[in-house]
Order: C-alpha cells, then sequence, then structure tokens
C-alpha cells in the first residue's frame, strides 16, 4: 500500500497547493521533495537489497547529476521551447492548440501518460537496440545499485532526446501550465518509486504500471533481461509489443553493466559515450582510465 498511498498524498498535497494559490513551481516541487525524503527513509528502514544502500559517494555523484541532468537542463530546454522553437513553430503555422482543455486535469493527465509513454517507448527501446544510441544510455544503467536518487543518472544528450518525446510533444499541442505540472509530480515520484530499494510487492499494479519489481529486471546485467520494460511511467505498451518481462520464481541477480569497471563519476560519464562500447570491455581498462 505504500507506493498508491504516496502517490495519492503528494498528488492531492499539489492540489491542495495550487487551490491555495501557490505559486506552481512551489506546488510541484513541495510535494516531489517530501516524496523523495520519504523514499530515501523506506529505503534504509526496508531495503530490497541491503548492499544498494548507497554510499557518500554515490549520493555525492547522483546529486549532481539529479540537479544538473533532471532540474536545470529541463529548465534549460523548456526555456529555449518557449522563447525559440515555439516561436519558431508558430511562425511556420505549426502550433495547434487542438489539446481538450476543457476535460478534467485527472483526464488529460492519464491522456499524457499514454501518449507520452507510447512515444517514450520507442525512444527507450531504440536506446538499447541501437549501439550508437545505447553508449549514451549505458550511463543510466551503470550503476551497480539500484535505489531512488538515480533515476537522475542520465548523459546530458539522452535527456534532452527525452524531453523532444516527452514534454514538448504536449507544449506544441497547448497543454496548459497546470496539466504539466500535475503530470511531472506523479511522473516524478512515480521515477523514485520505479528505482527504489524498498520491499515493495506492486501486485495487480505490476501490469499497469512500470513498477520497482519489473524495472529492476530492466537494469540486469544480462542483455536478455535488461531488453525489457522499457516503459516509462506505465508498463502497457510493454505488454502489447512483446517486451514484458517479469519471473515470479526468482530475483534479479547482478545489476549494471557487463564491464564493472565502467567509470560512474559525473564528469568521467560525460566523456564515456564517445569512449566506444566500454560498457562490453570492448577497449581495454587501462586505455579508458588514460583517455579519461
Amino acid at each position: 500500500s505504500i507506493y498508491p498511498l504516496v502517490i495519492a498524498l503528494v498528488v492531492l498535497a499539489h492540489w491542495l497547493m495550487m487551490k491555495l494559490g501557490f505559486h506552481v513551481l512551489i506546488s510541484t516541487y513541495v510535494p516531489v521533495l517530501s516524496a523523495a525524503l520519504l523514499i530515501h527513509l523506506l529505503e534504509n528502514l526496508l531495503p530490497y537489497q541491503k548492499h544498494w544502500l548507497p554510499n557518500k559517494s554515490d549520493l555525492g555523484n547522483d546529486a549532481i547529476f539529479m540537479i544538473a541532468v533532471q532540474i536545470v537542463l529541463p529548465k534549460a530546454l523548456a526555456f529555449l521551447a518557449v522563447t525559440y522553437l515555439l516561436v519558431w513553430f508558430q511562425s511556420m503555422g505549426w502550433v495547434v492548440s487542438v489539446w481538450p482543455q476543457d476535460l478534467n486535469p485527472f483526464i488529460q493527465v492519464a491522456m499524457m501518460l499514454l501518449c507520452a509513454d507510447f512515444l517514450r517507448y520507442w525512444l527507450h527501446r531504440a536506446y538499447h537496440e541501437l549501439s550508437f544510441m545505447w553508449v549514451f544510455h549505458a550511463v543510466h544503467h551503470s550503476p551497480q545499485k539500484l535505489y531512488w536518487m538515480n533515476v537522475g543518472r542520465f548523459h546530458p544528450l539522452d535527456k534532452a532526446s527525452q524531453y523532444l518525446f516527452d514534454a514538448l510533444p504536449f507544449v506544441i499541442l497547448g497543454v496548459s501550465e497546470e496539466v504539466l505540472a500535475l503530470y511531472f509530480v506523479f511522473y516524478a515520484v512515480n521515477g523514485f518509486f520505479q528505482h527504489c530499494n524498498i520491499e515493495l510487492h506492486f501486485g495487480p499494479l505490476n501490469y499497469l504500471i512500470s513498477s520497482a519489481e519489473l524495472h529492476r529486471w530492466h537494469h540486469s546485467r544480462k542483455v536478455q533481461e535488461s531488453n525489457a520494460n522499457y516503459g516509462n511511467n506505465i508498463i502497457i505498451w510493454d505488454l502489447l509489443f512483446g517486451t514484458y518481462f517479469f519471473p515470479k520464481d526468482r530475483q534479479v541477480e547482478e545489476i549494471g553493466l557487463v564491464n564493472k569497471d565502467y567509470p560512474l563519476g559525473y564528469a568521467t560519464q560525460l566523456k564515456t559515450p564517445f569512449l566506444g562500447r566500454i560498457d562490453q570491455h570492448m577497449m581495454p581498462l587501462q586505455s579508458v582510465v588514460d583517455i579519461i
């Protein structure tokens, strides 16, 4: 019951703060950050794997990724999209406000989840199945521990492409700021849970939500297990396109990349996609160290 309860509470808190007149950023980030703190505490109280609990180095690197890639980069992309790209689209006559803004906000968010996850499903699958894209996405799969904060570990170019498939189409279609904020609240907290190190059982929700139980298999070191469960928020498209994977008779063994010596520092991981397929031991480790 932890997952649905927390999701319900943060959505309710966001809605109440908006009704009380708080700024949209405050109404969005206060519930999200509160959920992050709660999930962090639960990871220490009810860990799924004790050896996945992060140390100071893990937290330091993931905090940099969280701030730089999950907060600063999307804000910069949103500013550029609204200030330049959206204006250019309008000049070309490409911006059409066809989004049904009169519908209930929760229905609009549900529509966004279905549409955005369809786009993100194919983007995510391409990042796994096309080698020139995988070298960027390997950054996200590099940690050998799975816990809430490494939801933010993405190479900036990987994250930027996600924005093009996620938020930008809905900005162009005319989704309101309030609906985008509500979508973000669910998106962020669901992502924390998806990567969390808490002993949780999602039951029937495993056929709707891209849960932690499913996503751990997506981070498996074995490629035949990790090339599955691509859903970002929901798992419906994996069920439809045959990439759903959830063996119930065993637990995931090891997570991470084939190359256990893949660099994990923020600065070095900005360079790793340009060093070849080092995630597969295709370059001698000393050569990688020398280049970095």
